[in-house]
């Protein structure tokens, strides 16, 4: 079973592909969608959309995992990042793929164990579980510890 992970931002998400075989974890590809502060909300919330369905097209995952949103201090900056996660989830939904969702800690808890972890802990148990992984920014490396997430919980 492949599963897509999903790290959501306006600036850049994250996307991480594994593969479950056996029970044993394979890393497929990690990808990062970066959209441009100068453009207008619809156009940057088309972007991710178009680029997560080239992801899934390319790729083919059965299921979707994607980090919660958690409320920032600037609550406009949540809200935006709502709308992200609401195109990213509908543009999984419209590839008919069922979509999980983690809270950060819920993932960091699946991946090191502690669910308060740093980030360069996550990255570290990531090289670990999936040795073959080629992450180039946290936000890769972070769905693809989503996707280890789903993995852990639906076993």
């Amino acid at each position: 079973m492949k599963i897509i992970g999903i790290d959501p931002g306006l600036t850049k998400t994250g996307i991480g592909i594994i593969e479950v075989k056996n029970n044993s974890l394979s890393f497929i590809a990690s990808h990062t969608i970066y959209s441009s502060p100068a453009d207008p909300i619809s156009h940057r919330l088309q972007h991710f959309h178009k680029n997560l369905i080239e992801i899934i097209s390319l790729h083919k995952p059965q299921v979707a995992a994607i980090e919660e949103t958690f409320v920032n201090k600037n609550p406009l900056s949540s809200l935006k990042l709502g709308h992200v996660r609401g195109a990213l989830i509908l543009t999984t939904g419209i590839c008919n793929l069922p979509v999980f969702e983690y809270s950060a800690t819920a993932i960091k808890k699946a991946v090191v164990g502690i669910g308060r972890a740093e980030k360069e802990q996550v990255q570290r148990m990531i090289k670990i579980l999936l040795p073959k992984a080629q992450f180039k920014t946290e936000d890769e490396a972070d769905a693809l510890a989503t996707a280890i997430c789903h993995n852990s919980h639906h076993r």
